[in-house]
């Protein structure tokens, strides 16, 4: 094999085409409401990591878990990269009718792509925080909040960070 390129190979650079059955699929007993997607600080230095923190509240009759999934979007690369990455998740018991605060870091590696060699690169980064991946059309309602932030400084490799 000599073409190494994931272009149509994954569901993850297919295009606008939607997965069937996309990470995060699925049902639950009750009712997720997110707000408050904060990202600290909206500009960083290239080599620098995200806080990201968001408020989840259970909306339902019942006790249940969520699994909060954090995708990263480039707004533009000098190569190919997926449409949205998954950069964290995390499994939440949230009590019906309570709401919990959650904190995320994401690490400079995360936004990092390949040219020969891991580069970091400045420019416009999109950030969602859901329940499911963006875009993800479901029978049951959940919501993904978004939020843009930049980066800064010379493009440079990871190793150099």
């Amino acid at each position: 094999m000599e073409n190494y390129t994931m272009e149509g190979r994954t569901y993850r650079y297919y295009g606008q085409e939607a997965p069937l059955y996309p990470f995060g699929y699925g049902l639950s007993y009750t009712t997720f409401h997110y707000q408050d997607l904060v990202l600290s600080p909206p500009v960083l230095p290239i080599c620098a990591n995200l806080s990201v923190s968001v408020v989840l509240e259970n909306t339902g009759l019942r006790d249940s878990e969520e699994v909060v999934q954090l995708y990263l979007r480039w707004e533009q690369s000098s190569v190919l990269v997926p449409r949205w990455q998954l950069v964290a998740f995390r499994r939440v018991a949230v009590p019906a009718g309570q709401e919990t605060k959650l904190s995320f870091q994401v690490l400079a590696e995360q936004r990092a792509v390949w040219e020969q060699d891991w580069h970091l690169q400045p420019g416009t980064f999109t950030l969602f925080a859901g329940g499911q991946q963006p875009g993800q059309k479901t029978r049951v309602p959940s919501e993904v909040l978004s939020a843009q932030f930049s980066v800064t400084g010379a493009a440079r490799p990871l190793r150099g960070c």
